[in-house]
């Protein structure tokens, strides 16, 4: 509990001058670089007070100043901070419309960019959000989601949905696949409980969306991608099917 306790503070006390100062001066400026900075260091700064570890390999696979779509698995609350500042550029995450209402995190979030999503079911909608997403990329900031579309209740891999591999086909951006793994134990999913501990982050090699026949063979080139960087009991993977008898 000393952990939340932690993490909640810093962020609470650390984003009352980001908001004070770093809002109106995005606002003035048009430029959100400064208060994104100030963001990721607010979400490292509690992380570390928290005692929250993150072991980091494969980076260097990133490409260099290009703009990406990161597809990670999601198995806690503790995804997004862990991510968002290890990320080798700014991004903007495609997240549930509903978030962009909360006070003045709302504005910060519709200042970056992030791309609302909404969950209606409509088509219209879904095109809606790839094309703002399409739109993000195309004036140089990364795009971040979470293909599963919700935490996993007990880290195993749950199927993707299908937008973000849409707007990878459209936009033919690098996707990144990334596995983590750990912070599930440290927050799991419907506990309010945060644990010290590490939380393990692999990036993997870029995959190319021109380089896959349909949106389908790039769905699971991506799901193995970040499969192959997990615990096997987190994989999901399916089990062949029983030999049937002589």
């Amino acid at each position: 509990m000393l952990s939340l306790v932690t993490i909640v503070a810093v962020y609470c006390v650390l984003s009352v001058p980001a908001a004070l100062f770093g809002l109106p001066w995005t606002l003035i400026r048009g430029d959100i670089g400064w208060l994104y900075r100030w963001a990721m260091w607010i979400l490292r700064t509690g992380l570390r007070l928290g005692r929250i570890r993150v072991e980091v390999s494969g980076r260097e696979a990133v490409p260099a100043g290009v703009p990406c779509i990161f597809m990670s698995n999601h198995v806690s609350n503790l995804d997004p901070p862990i991510l968002m500042p290890l990320l080798p550029f700014r991004t903007a995450f495609l997240l549930k419309r509903s978030l962009l209402r909360i006070p003045v995190l709302g504005l910060a979030m519709r200042l970056g960019d992030f791309v609302p999503v909404a969950r209606d079911g409509r088509v219209e909608s879904a095109r809606e959000s790839v094309q703002e997403a399409r739109a993000t990329l195309e004036s140089g900031v990364s795009i971040s989601t979470f293909p599963e579309g919700t935490r996993s209740p007990d880290g195993r891999l749950l199927p993707f949905k299908k937008g973000a591999f849409y707007l990878a086909i459209e936009s033919r951006a690098p996707v990144v696949p990334i596995s983590i793994w750990g912070s599930e134990a440290l927050m799991p999913k419907s506990s309010l409980r945060i644990r010290p501990g590490t939380a393990h982050l692999v990036f993997h090699p870029p995959l190319l969306p021109e380089r896959f026949d349909t949106r389908e063979d790039l769905m699971a080139a991506v799901r193995a991608s970040i499969a192959s960087g997990l615990p096997e009991w987190m994989r999901n993977e399916p089990r062949p099917a029983a030999s049937a008898r002589a």
